[in-house]
């Protein structure tokens, strides 16, 4: 089997995160290799980490989603082309996401199912 993609995840909302860790890591192809529950936090995990993919909450303190992808983005140069999947609460026709500027793949209202989830991370790895 080839190598399992490697997943980041960042979250302020700790069960959120373990409920992410746990539906991910139970695919066979695919880990958890770090999680953050904040920006400066994700930030500081990419620096060092390899990985495939980050699922994003759009409203984390002090740096929300994009100013966070946007710190990823800059940090080496795999960092500019990995995907990055927005996750929010807040998800109207009217509420504007602008994460295609910074890269971002797709944004997934919360609580998200774990089917859409993992049709979004498949498609995107």
């Amino acid at each position: 089997m080839a190598d399992k993609k490697k997943i980041l995840i960042a979250d302020d909302f700790q069960l959120l995160r373990e409920d992410l860790t746990e539906l991910i890591n139970n695919q066979r192809d695919m880990e958890v290799v770090g999680t953050a529950s904040s920006g400066k936090e994700i930030v500081n995990l990419a620096r060092n980490t390899e990985y495939d993919l980050i699922l994003m909450d759009m409203g984390l303190p002090f740096m929300d989603g994009y100013a966070t992808t946007m710190g990823i983005r800059q940090l080496r140069e795999d960092g500019r082309t990995v995907p990055v999947i927005a996750l929010s609460s807040r998800l109207y026709a009217d509420d504007e996401f602008h994460g295609e500027e910074y890269g971002m793949k797709a944004r997934l209202q919360k609580p998200v199912s774990a089917r859409k989830l993992m049709e979004a991370v498949r498609e995107y790895i």
